[in-house]
């Protein structure tokens, strides 16, 4: 079906353009939300459309539609849509190259499962939280199948399936007239979801949370739990951004080959890892996927590209031109972020120290300077290597790109949250605000 809308899509620009590039997406989708305990949304929906980008006299030209009745108008309105952009000699579709093998990217479970199921799941995850004593405020799960297909007039031409499920969690916990909250997610390309497992560690995580104490202000060795460590990460990895260098908004700008991390860290972006949520085999605007090492035992190695970035900077793409949809046109984005310690520290190696399982207020971090302020949430002191006391309100300070120079990895389980592969991290000297 995809292959005869793509084939109609290009007889109708074909031959009033230069170049054309024709992208669909199909996705299968169920979504259920719950307020509190009880289920207020649940949808089950299948989600198709068509976009066409085309480039006529170096200028370039987009539409898109749902309605694959006006796939000709759409390609029309594309071409007609050339005339409102200036001449850019960098625009450009991606070339034919050999595709590789991504593995563990789709599972069967999608074509059976249906809302029923979907619903069931969730209220065993509620139950397991009411049972442990907590007040669920909000839980959702997801199931995702999505099949895609882009082709060009270079000849390109590359299919990509995959599946996602998900779920997630948020509880208050009340007692003796203190009140303490938690949140977690599962993700997965397999239907292997362990809703138990996560109500229970999160009911888990707020008990641990209710008895709050002070922290004293210090700077301390402080431990990123997996939602901490994103919330201040995502900063450090917009300036590896292309566009962002290329406009002077990063701070790595002419800093290639220069040590800008700890030496025993390095970072990949994968988009071939094996089960990776953005695992694919090309991506939004058909080049080939490809791995980049960003950083290498510390120094930093290269940037992330789509093709019109890189052709303005004389370089080559790295496979980073990403889309939500059909609905949008590719824009730099990570794939699957590893992050990888050639050594790792202990919990137990740590005298004195603070863990926070996640931050608020990491949105509003300087994402040129990497300065931040932020609030840590279900945070533990740590003392002569074991967590002890929860902490009330604190406010963590630092620089971002400051942090990255020291920063280590602890001894835990590696985990992927969104694009990042982590495991918790390790940060020395951090400062440590009480309230």
């Amino acid at each position: 079906m995809i292959y005869e809308m793509a084939e109609q899509a290009k007889k109708a620009v074909e031959n009033e353009c230069d170049e054309y590039e024709i992208y669909i997406d199909t996705k299968k989708l169920i979504e259920l939300e719950s307020e509190q305990d009880k289920l207020n949304f649940a949808k089950e929906e299948i989600r198709q459309g068509l976009g066409i980008r085309v480039i006529k006299d170096n200028k370039i030209g987009f539409a898109y539609t749902s309605n694959l009745d006006k796939i000709d108008e759409i390609g029309r309105q594309a071409i007609e849509n050339t005339k409102l952009n200036q001449k850019d000699e960098n625009y450009a579709f991606s070339e034919v190259e050999k595709v590789k093998d991504v593995k563990d990217v789709y599972d069967k479970k999608i074509d059976d499962i249906n809302l029923d199921e979907s619903i069931e799941l969730l209220k065993e995850v509620i139950a397991t939280a009411k049972d442990s004593g907590c007040e669920v405020t909000g839980s959702g799960f997801g199931a995702e199948s999505n099949q895609s297909l882009i082709l060009n007039s270079n000849g390109v031409s590359i299919e990509n399936k995959g599946t996602e499920f998900g779920v997630a969690l948020s509880v208050t916990l009340q007692k003796e007239g203190k009140v303490s909250t938690a949140y977690d997610s599962q993700a997965s390309r397999f239907f292997e979801l362990n809703g138990e497992k996560l109500a229970n560690e999160v009911c888990d995580l707020a008990k641990r949370s209710i008895d709050t104490k002070p922290v004293e202000t210090n700077d301390y060795d402080v431990v990123l739990d997996y939602y901490a460590a994103i919330g201040l990460l995502g900063t450090f990895m917009s300036a590896f951004d292309g566009e962002n260098v290329r406009r002077g908004r990063s701070i790595l700008k002419d800093k290639i080959g220069s040590q800008i991390a700890n030496p025993t860290l390095s970072i990949t972006d994968n988009p071939l890892l094996e089960k990776g949520l953005e695992t694919a085999k090309c991506d939004g605007e058909g080049s080939v996927s490809q791995k980049t090492d960003l950083i290498k035992d510390g120094v930093l190695n290269s940037f992330i590209y789509d093709i019109y970035t890189a052709n303005k900077e004389n370089t080559e793409t790295t496979s980073n031109g990403f889309r939500a949809s059909y609905l949008s046109t590719p824009a730099i984005a990570a794939s699957n972020l590893e992050f990888e310690f050639s050594e790792m520290k202990n919990l137990s190696e740590i005298d004195k120290g603070v863990l926070t399982t996640s931050v608020l207020g990491a949105h509003t971090a300087n994402p040129i300077s990497g300065d931040f302020s932020v609030e840590a949430s279900n945070a533990f002191k740590i003392e002569n290597g074991e967590l002890t006391d929860p902490i009330n309100k604190a406010m963590i300070s630092g620089n971002i790109f400051e942090i990255m120079k020291k920063v280590e990895g602890l001894n835990s389980e590696i985990k992927q949250y969104g694009q990042f592969i982590i495991p918790k991290l390790l940060v020395h000297d951090l400062r440590v605000v009480g309230q």
